[in-house]
This record gives C-alpha cells, sequence and structure tokens, in this order.
C-alpha cells in the first residue's frame, strides 16, 4: 500500500445464531484488537432469527456495533447479505460467530486489495482456535461440485505460508470489494449455508476476478460450533445441504459444452453417496420388502436420516430448478473464463473425496462412462483469425498467424482461420479453415480466446462491444494507419484523409476492446503506449495490477524457425538464368511497397557493377500472394529504372511469383548478404520489416537503411552495415564490404549464429503462450472495477484555502485582469453545469 494512501472503510459483518457468547468473544475481538483505524471499521452484527434475546445481550455486551435484527432464519448466505444492504464500506468482510480474528486480519487483506486491482476478494487463513492445525488455507473442487479442504493438517511444516489464487475463500473469513460483491449479486440466498462461498468464489472467477488466498490474514475458528446450535448432534440437515448446494452450483456455473455430461454423472453420484453413507444394499432392501413368511409379514425398513439426504437434495434440487435456471443464464452470460481456465483451481477435480469403498467403486464407472477425465482436462480453445491468404506463398501477417496457431497448438486446441478467399494451406497439426465474414461468429462461439489482426473485429459486430466476455488478443504489430500515408500519396487528399480516418478508427475499435495486445518492438509498444493512454486505456487499475503494463501490452517481434535451414529442392541460381554458381548475390527477401527505396538500391548495384560484374540483386518476389494487395507504383518504378540502366537479367532479377513458405530456405541459402531499404519517414520509425528475420535464420549479413528497429540491432549487435537513407553511394560501400570483405562477413555471420537464437517463434511468442495459458479480462474491463478509495470532497474550510491560493495565483500571473477573465469563466462553467443538469432531470 503506497505511504499514507487513504485506507478503505470496511464494513465487518458476522451473523449470530441462538446464543451469543461466542458472537459476543468474536465481536469484542474486531472492536478491541485490529491493529485498523477504528473510524475505518463499520461492525455490523445479523442477529438471524435467534429468539432468545441475543441481540439485546450484543448490544449491552459491544460498543460501536449496528444490530440487525431478522424475523426468520435467512442462514448464514441470507443473513450476510442482510449485513450488506447496510454496509458503507468500499470493502466487505465476512467472519463467522464463532472465530476470532488476529490483529493483522484486516490490515493484510486490505493490503492485497490495494496492491492488486484485479483480486476481488481475498481468503483468510484459518487455524483451529489453539493455532495449531490449519482448518483453512486452500479450498479445492470435485467435478460433482462439492468443496473440501485440501491442506487442513499441522501448521508446522509452511507450506501454508505462500498466498496464491484459489477458486475460493472460505466464508468464515473472507473480504470482498462491495462494488463487485454487489455487482454478482452476493451470495446466493437459495445456498441457505454451505458452499455458498463456492459458488461466490466460482462466479468470481468465471467472470475474470481472482480470488487470493493471503496467509498473513490469519483467524482462528471453533469448527462447526454456530452449526451445532442449528441441528444439535444429527448432521442430516447439513448433509442435505451440502448435496443439494453442490449440485445447484454445478449447474449455476458449468459451460453448455460440460454441465450435459456433468450433471448425470453427480446425481448418479448423489444416490450411491446415500446409499453407501446408509450402510443399504439395494438387493437386500428387495428381499427385505418381501413376504417374509406366507402370513405376508412385510415389516417396516428403517433408513438413517444421513442415507435420506441425499435423496431429499435431489428432490430439493428439482424444486429450485426453475430459479435456478434464470441463475444460470446470468452467469452464462456475464463469464469471461471457460471452465478449462478454472480447472487448476480445483486443485485435483477428480478426486473423489469419499472413502467409502462402494462410493469409491461407483464414482470410477462414472468418470470412465460419462469421460469426465477428458471434461476437466479439456485443452483451452484458442481460434486465431486472419485476413491474409493461407497458401503455400504466404507474406508476413499469414506467416505470423500461421505460426502462432503452430505454436499454441502444443498445449490448446487451436483453429486458424482466414476470411481471405484463398485458402490452401500447407500440413499443418491444427485446423485450418476459411470462412466468410457472416461465418466468424460460429468460430468465435466456439474459441476460449481469440487472436486477431488487421481489420478482422469489424467482421464481428458482437466481438467489437466493450460489453462482450470473450477473451480478445489484438495483434497490432503493423501499424495499418501509419503505412497508408505512405501507400495513399497517389489518391486524392479526398481520399486518402476517408482512407486514413477509417484504418485509424479501425486500430481505435481495437485498443478500446481488446483484453492483451502485441507488438512487433519496443520502439512500437512506446507508440502505442500512447494511443492507449489517448483512448482512456491506462486506468489505475491497470498500472496497479502492473506497473510496467506489459500484461496488457507486452512485445511479440516476428519469428523465425527454431530449426535451421535445411535445403530441400533447387534455389534461386538454379532457377534464375543469369545467375552463377560463383555471382556473389545480394538478395531482396520480401514484397517491394512503397515505404521502400528500392531506387537507391538498384543505383548502389549500377555503381558497384563497374567493379565487380559478378554482382547479383534478386528480389524474391515481385507480386504480392494475397490477389487483394494491389501491385503498388514503386515496383513499376524500380523495373523501370533497372531496364533504364540496362540491368535487368543481367544485375538485378526480378522473380516475378512469390516463392512458396515453406521453400524460401531454397532461395536464402543461395544468397550471400540480405538487403532491405527504405525512406526516412513515420512508417519507417516504427515498422518492423518482418522479412529481414529471414536474413538472420539463414546466417546472412545484412545491410539495411537506417532508422527502423532492425537498423538498431545490426548496429548494435554488429550483423553488419548500417548506412543513411537514400546514399547510393554509402549503399554500394556497404554491399562491396559484405560481398567481397570475407573476414568481416564471417564475423557477422558469426554473431548472427548467436542473436538468431532470440527471434525464434517459440521463444518471441513466449508472452502470448503465457498468456493463453492463464487468460483474463484487462483489468479495466472488470465489472465493479472502481478504486477502492475515491478522493473525499473538499471541506468548507478546503474550498476557501483553495480559492485564495487560486486568486494569488492569477494576480502573480496577470493582475486584476487575469483574475476577472479567469472568474468569468468558472462561472460560465458553473451556469453551463447547472443547465445540463436540469436537462437531464
Amino acid at each position: 500500500m503506497p505511504e499514507g494512501a487513504a485506507l478503505p472503510r470496511v464494513s465487518v459483518i458476522v451473523v449470530n445464531y441462538r446464543g451469543a457468547d461466542d458472537t459476543v468473544t468474536c465481536l469484542r475481538a474486531i472492536r478491541e484488537q485490529l491493529a485498523y483505524p477504528a473510524e475505518k471499521l463499520q461492525v455490523i452484527c445479523v442477529d438471524n432469527a435467534s429468539g432468545d434475546g441475543s441481540a439485546e445481550r450484543i448490544r449491552q455486551a459491544v460498543d460501536q456495533v449496528e444490530v440487525i435484527e431478522s424475523d426468520t432464519n435467512l442462514g448464514f448466505a441470507g443473513g450476510c447479505n442482510l449485513g450488506v444492504r447496510h454496509a458503507t464500506g468500499e470493502v466487505l468482510a465476512f467472519l463467522n460467530n464463532d472465530a476470532r480474528p488476529h490483529r493483522d486480519w484486516v490490515s493484510a487483506a486490505v493490503r492485497v486489495l490495494r496492491a492488486e486491482p484485479t483480486v476481488a476478494a481475498v481468503a483468510s487463513k484459518v487455524l483451529d482456535w489453539d493455532g495449531r492445525v490449519v482448518d483453512f488455507v486452500d479450498g479445492g473442487l470435485t467435478w460433482f461440485g462439492m468443496g473440501y479442504k485440501r491442506h487442513a493438517g499441522s501448521v508446522d511444516d509452511g507450506s501454508h505460508d505462500t498466498p496464491r489464487d484459489v477458486l475460493f475463500g472460505t466464508g468464515s473469513a473472507l473480504f470482498v470489494r462491495a462494488e463487485v460483491y454487489r455487482e454478482v449479486g452476493g451470495f446466493d440466498d437459495r445456498f441457505f449455508m454451505f458452499y455458498e462461498d463456492v459458488d461466490l468464489g466460482w462466479r468470481l472467477n468465471l467472470r475474470g476476478w481472482r480470488v487470493r488466498y493471503e496467509p498473513t490474514s490469519l483467524t482462528y475458528h471453533r469448527h462447526h460450533a454456530s452449526m451445532a446450535k442449528v441441528d444439535g448432534a444429527d448432521n442430516s440437515r447439513e448433509l442435505y445441504l451440502l448435496e443439494r448446494n453442490a449440485l445447484a452450483a454445478l449447474y449455476k456455473n458449468l459451460s453448455d459444452d460440460n454441465l450435459g455430461r456433468v450433471l448425470p454423472a453427480a446425481l448418479a453420484l448423489a444416490v450411491r453417496r446415500a446409499t453407501a453413507r446408509g450402510d443399504i444394499d439395494p438387493t437386500q432392501l428387495e428381499i427385505t420388502r418381501r413376504p417374509a413368511d406366507p402370513a405376508g409379514d412385510t415389516g417396516d425398513v428403517t433408513i438413517a436420516r444421513t442415507a435420506l439426504a441425499g435423496f431429499l437434495a435431489i428432490d430439493q434440487f428439482v424444486e429450485l430448478l426453475p430459479e435456478l435456471t434464470a441463475a444460470r443464464a446470468v452467469e452464462q452470460a456475464a463469464r469471461r473464463r471457460t471452465d478449462a481456465d478454472l480447472v487448476p483451481l480445483m486443485r485435483k477435480a477428480l478426486e473423489p473425496a469419499y472413502p467409502l469403498p462402494r462410493y469409491l467403486a461407483a464414482h470410477d464407472i462414472l468418470v470412465d462412462a460419462f469421460g469426465l477425465d477428458g471434461t476437466f482436462g479439456r485443452p483451452r480453445r484458442v481460434l486465431v483469425i486472419t485476413g491474409d491468404a493461407i497458401s503455400p506463398r504466404m507474406a508476413g501477417p499469414a506467416i505470423r498467424a500461421w505460426n502462432m496457431a503452430d505454436v499454441l497448438s502444443g498445449e490448446h486446441e487451436v483453429r486458424l482461420v482466414t476470411v481471405n478467399p484463398r485458402c490452401d494451406p500447407p500440413e499443418a497439426g491444427f485446423a485450418v479453415a476459411q470462412a466468410r465474414p457472416r461465418e466468424l461468429p460460429a468460430h468465435v462461439d466456439w474459441a476460449d480466446v481469440v487472436v486477431l489482426q488487421g481489420h478482422v473485429l469489424e467482421m464481428v459486430p458482437s466481438l467489437k462491444s466493450t460489453s462482450s466476455t470473450k477473451i480478445v488478443v489484438c495483434d497490432v504489430y503493423d501499424p495499418m494507419h501509419l503505412e497508408l500515408l505512405e501507400q495513399g500519396k497517389d489518391d486524392t487528399d479526398e481520399q486518402r484523409e476517408l482512407d486514413l480516418a477509417g484504418v485509424t478508427r479501425v486500430l481505435n475499435t481495437q485498443l478500446r476492446r481488446g483484453d492483451f495486445f502485441l507488438c512487433a518492438s519496443e520502439r512500437q509498444r512506446h507508440f502505442w503506449l500512447g494511443h492507449l493512454a489517448s483512448l482512456g486505456r491506462l486506468t489505475p487499475s491497470v498500472y496497479d495490477a502492473d506497473p510496467t503494463v506489459r500484461s496488457l501490452l507486452s512485445v511479440v517481434p516476428f519469428g523465425l524457425p527454431g530449426k535451421p535451414p535445411q535445403r530441400t529442392g533447387p534455389g534461386l541460381r538454379a532457377t534464375l538464368p543469369g545467375v552463377g554458381e560463383h555471382d556473389r548475390v545480394v538478395l531482396w527477401a520480401g514484397g517491394v511497397y512503397s515505404w521502400f527505396d528500392p531506387l537507391t538500391l538498384i543505383r548502389a548495384v549500377d555503381r558497384l557493377r563497374v567493379d565487380h560484374d559478378d554482382l547479383r540483386l534478386v528480389f524474391l518476389g515481385m507480386r504480392h500472394p494475397n490477389p487483394e494487395v494491389p501491385d503498388m507504383d514503386i515496383a513499376g518504378q524500380t523495373r523501370s529504372l533497372a531496364q533504364r540502366l540496362d540491368l535487368v537479367d543481367r544485375h538485378v532479377f526480378f522473380n516475378e511469383t512469390w516463392v512458396p513458405y515453406t521453400e524460401r530456405q531454397n532461395w536464402l541459402l543461395d544468397a550471400d548478404c540480405g538487403v532491405t531499404t527504405h525512406f526516412e519517414h513515420v512508417e519507417t520509425t516504427f515498422a518492423f520489416r518482418t522479412r529481414v528475420l529471414d536474413y538472420l535464420w539463414a546466417g546472412l549479413p545484412i545491410v539495411t537503411t537506417d532508422g527502423d528497429s532492425f537498423a538498431d540491432l545490426v548496429r548494435r549487435e554488429e550483423l553488419g552495415v548500417v548506412v543513411p537513407p537514400e546514399d547510393p553511394d554509402a549503399l554500394a560501400a556497404a554491399l562491396g564490404r559484405v560481398l567481397y570483405d570475407t573476414a568481416f562477413a564471417a564475423a557477422c555471420r558469426d554473431r548472427i549464429a548467436v542473436v538468431r537464437e532470440r527471434f525464434t517463434w517459440e521463444t518471441v511468442l513466449s508472452p502470448l503462450v503465457e498468456f493463453c495459458r492463464d487468460p483474463r479480462p484487462a483489468a479495466d474491463r472488470l465489472p465493479g472495477s472502481a478504486p477502492l478509495v475515491r478522493n473525499a470532497p473538499l471541506s468548507t474550510a478546503g474550498l476557501v484555502r483553495r480559492d485564495l491560493g487560486l486568486i494569488k495565483e492569477y494576480l502573480d500571473a496577470g493582475g486584476p485582469t487575469e483574475l476577472a477573465r479567469r472568474a468569468a469563466g468558472r462561472l460560465r462553467r458553473v451556469a453551463g453545469e447547472k443547465l445540463r443538469r436540469g436537462s437531464r432531470g
């Protein structure tokens, strides 16, 4: 927590049942022992229809406690919700009446909530009353919906002292942001007690929030003292509530895909638990009900109440279904995370949790019969969408999307979809499909995470909405609006303005909507951070969750294969007549676009060929593989200049068709150096020349124009030569050095071999891989993500001091004239605000 930061107001809610002794002890500890400012604590006690005078006893025994009396027993869930309706704090704290807090219980939890804006709830560490045995530190969840304490036991080994994200925290000692609690509807009153905390934590996680276990937020608990007061020694009602509420939690929170498989198995297992718990053998029960002798004596069969609990739970679950169906619709519509996302938080979902032999046998049968091991181990579904052609001849955007799909498919079920008419994919270990825009929603519905680039978001209106709950990763490695400034120079001014406004609007929509962004370099990252800031995305919650903001915007450069290139067929020397075995080859390994400067390169070759007749410049592909990308004027100018200088098919060679992506290494291995030249403009500053990475992959020394991020890399790592823009003499000298200075070229290759390991696809895509392992909505897109403490309005004295300071400042700046101008401006603003309020009212 920042030094001197204002502390939030905390409303502590305790529910009292019959007998107030435990409650009085608990409330006194809250009021007298907590190391948290008393004026920041609101203590509420809900008397849950005790009927024994407890409310009055509490009022007399404990000062500054708000006692709220309920005429009916609302259970723990309803009692807590009643208390919340009277709470004024930014943080809600729930504590069992048979518990006592450690002095740091509140301050430790508040510290977490202040430091981590994506944490909605803090689960306290709960020990037994004497502090020797762990009662609750981390809850698991079985596939059949029952929560359980996986880590109960001794406190001596220190294994419970590490904070971690959990599925839920025990309601006996739990903190929740008040705004978020109200946003999700609080505890479900229908649960009465038991698993209302499981259900709440499950719902928070599904909506993208985190529940954090914090061991220094500590309490001590007399286990089930309150329940004993309700039910006495018979635990049949407890079993009934456990069974019913587990089914209700499953029904509300499991996805459509999994509910149909899990719920029937859970119902069947509940019956087996009932018969196993009551030691009932159904075959013997049938025999007992037959006449025992010729006289027809039927006799009564006695069944324990504990055995009936499961049957009654299923019966009541059916009664609750209409209400639960409505609640389920709300939760499923609000979910931002998948069942697969939450499986790790369940810890060991397939554990049986009960040791009864007949029960264990049934558990294994149901897991196998319904394929539940697959359900709770289903890989995440990731959809990668591109607008580029997927074919053997792929350009940069398609290559990038392809490799994203390839790397992610190692852990997830991946589907690569292109909206381009051309889809003739190479063999892949993941699904590849072509879709028209109207077919995209079906793919989006299938996915848990959507990774997109270019204009794709515009094609799925439902995904564009900031209210959409789907997790979206936007790949903004290509600043399209900067490209368009150069690319559209031949259009009319009016058309250029319209096109630029349209592309900027497309990018703004992505930047407002995305949960995670990918860019290609640190330069780009600075550019996009400014863009995000201007759109209001760099909020306090985003910054506080991660001051580096890399959890929102991360650098993912273009990559290269991890395996060095291997020749698989003929290259450029065998394909292009005029390029001999011993010629020195300069390779331009990409398209020829308006933002490049191939003209200076042609002139440099013209100069260098005077002394080096074996010089050959090869353009790898002049025609873009995407039929929707037209030839640009610069390509025609390049051909014309080479023709005028009598270089074509002698020293300059144009390969008209794009070399297939899986064959490009054959051409790269035939080259002696790689080149890229461009003009000096804003597109260059933030560009990332994707095909330059192929030079690294093939170990080619690089000659590049200064100004982009790759020039910085080449200069810093000494991978070749960097030259000024539009300087043919400097460019000719640089080409001559890398081609004919064998010692220099060999040293460049040695350094390239080290650097290229940093650019393998597996390495550069690690931020995306990590995000997809635990995908969450961006911190500012979580509902109810307001700061815990808002600035309090100034007091009257504060307002006077502020205005006197302003008067002095205005007089010093410009005298009475400036003061009068400022005063008139304030009056106009006040009058305008009153007018606006009146029109709204």
